[in-house]
């Protein structure tokens, strides 16, 4: 089967009455466990992203401190890929320039300061390098005050 382009999808949602798209978006969001978060980042988070920044930023802290330090290097790598792998998911939905370095501003923050060696570790050192690049490319395209800000935390 052969999806539509998103111009059709359009035409034909618009041709849809209200009660036809609503039931729709509901079953769109049966399928996917991220067609259901982006569903409700849309419809109640979107407006205060301050706060969902927040959230995200709590997350981390839990998931961070729910790494434990008695298990091998390999099970913590994979850990924190897998925090990695979800907060990226969340940036997606935001598509916000702020709140993207803002949460890897904060993800990086943590993984320095876990006490994880990154000498030890290439794939490691890699990843922290990646984020701090995305950072930056993050942080260019904002206005010059946005900019500033994130210098200093930087």
């Amino acid at each position: 089967m052969k999806s539509a382009t998103v111009h059709e999808l359009k035409q034909a949602l618009q041709d849809k009455s209200e009660k036809e798209v609503v039931e729709l978006c509901l079953r769109l969001s049966r399928f996917k466990k991220e067609n259901k978060e982006l569903l409700t980042y849309l419809l109640f988070e979107s407006e205060n992203e301050s706060a969902y920044i927040d959230m995200i930023k709590e997350e981390i802290d839990q998931n961070f401190e729910e790494i434990p330090s008695s298990i091998n290097f390999y099970l913590r790598l994979k850990k924190i890929r897998k925090v990695l792998r979800t907060i990226t998911r969340y940036i997606r939905y935001t598509g916000s320039p702020v709140a993207e370095a803002s949460i890897l501003l904060h993800f990086c923050k943590k993984l320095r300061n876990s006490g994880i060696d990154f000498t030890r570790s290439t794939a490691l050192q890699n990843l922290y390098d990646n984020q701090m690049k995305k950072i930056k490319k993050a942080v260019s395209g904002m206005h010059e005050d946005l900019q500033a800000d994130f210098e200093l935390d930087f």
